[in-house]
């Protein structure tokens, strides 16, 4: 497969011809990153799996509609963010989960994956980022653990920088206050 480059891919996509290799190589490129942003996000390897899924369909479906104004690996991440969001919310809703419970639900769902190897302190950590609310949730998993930048960030979640380095800030505080309080 060719090596990944932006701009070409780009310009392949909008070519009728070239378009499906191109998406393939956007999925080969973007696949596993996007896999471990989501995992975080739905802590279950096969929701994570199936969330996937659904983002890179939903890419495709709307490959069209794709305006180069932003990064495509950019634009697929919020689209992942919104499959994220809508995924979490049909699981509160179908469970009949209330927002108090929510975050019960997700640890026990982490816990009962068979792929999921965390010891006693990754439980802990999972266990305070659970606490935060949903958007700063968001934003410390896409800064701490996926490591992207804010700029990246903003684009994706439509929020300004200096908002969400101010979540960003909070999460951190309110995760630090949890694991020292548990020693």
């Amino acid at each position: 497969m060719r090596q990944y480059m932006e701009e070409e891919v780009v310009e392949r996509l909008g070519n009728p011809e070239t378009q499906r290799e191109a998406f393939a190589q956007v999925v080969s490129e973007l696949n596993e990153k996007l896999y471990w942003q989501i995992r975080r996000m739905v802590l279950n390897h096969d929701d994570a799996n199936d969330v996937l899924q659904n983002t890179f369909m939903k890419a495709w479906i709307n490959i069209n509609s794709f305006r180069g104004d932003s990064k495509i690996s950019t634009w697929i991440y919020k689209i992942s963010v919104n499959e994220c969001i809508t995924f979490l919310n049909k699981q509160k809703s179908l469970n009949n989960i209330s927002l108090d419970d929510t975050d019960s639900y997700l640890l026990q769902t982490m816990k009962a994956d068979e792929y999921f190897d965390g010891d006693e302190l990754d439980e802990k950590l999972q266990k305070a980022i659970l606490t935060l609310p949903e958007k700063q949730r968001l934003v410390f998993t896409m800064k701490y653990q996926d490591e992207i930048k804010y700029e990246e960030m903003s684009e994706i979640l439509g929020t300004s920088v200096g908002a969400l380095k101010a979540s960003y800030h909070h999460a951190v505080k309110k995760i630090q206050e949890i694991l020292v309080s548990d020693i």
